[in-house]
């Protein structure tokens, strides 16, 4: 298996070329998505507007942050990918965004109320999950609330394109994998 910065670079460099599509063609997947967004709303409840939050791969351009900051939450948008967070700060100028990987996330221990990472994991092959997860742990309050939206299925490796575009990328999909984190 590759080391997770090589597929880091994989996933960055494929986002990078995809930004604009992925944009295009999702940056209005929560209206049509009615149960995601009772499953986002659903979990909001359980944290006060104002509440600190972190959107761990916000790689669809904002969406997600526009949508939670629109409820009263304080939200980060963070990426590996240089471009989706251009394409974000221009549609979204008034939420915060960083390039960043969220395997090492740039957060004191114990700082966050909320992670949402929708559709982001699944860029990270099933043995740096627990990885992923600790580092998620680390940087979330006690009592603090994460979402996650994954993919079912049971593929894992090296894909050669997103949806259009030729891209090197990591992709896998296993429902069963996350419920046994947990």
């Amino acid at each position: 298996m590759e080391p997770l910065q090589a597929i880091n670079l994989k996933t960055k460099s494929a986002y990078n070329k995809a930004a604009q599509k992925y944009y295009d063609l999702f940056y209005d997947e929560l209206d049509k998505k009615p149960f995601d967004k009772e499953i986002i709303d659903t979990s909001l409840n359980y944290l006060n507007p104002g509440s600190i939050f972190c959107d761990a791969g916000c790689c669809l351009c904002g969406y997600i942050e526009n949508y939670i900051s629109k409820k009263g939450f304080v939200i980060t948008g963070i990426d590996i990918s240089e471009r989706c967070i251009e394409i974000a700060r221009e549609h979204f100028p008034e939420i915060k965004y960083e390039t960043g990987d969220f395997s090492n996330l740039k957060y004191d221990d114990n700082s966050i109320d909320g992670i949402i990472s929708y559709h982001s994991i699944i860029d990270a092959p099933k043995i740096y999950l627990s990885k992923i997860f600790k580092e998620f742990n680390r940087v979330l309050k006690r009592e603090g609330l994460l979402i996650l939206a994954v993919k079912e299925g049971e593929e894992e490796g090296n894909q050669e394109e997103l949806p259009g575009i030729e891209a090197k990328i990591y992709l896998y999909a296993d429902e069963i994998q996350i419920n046994r984190i947990f």
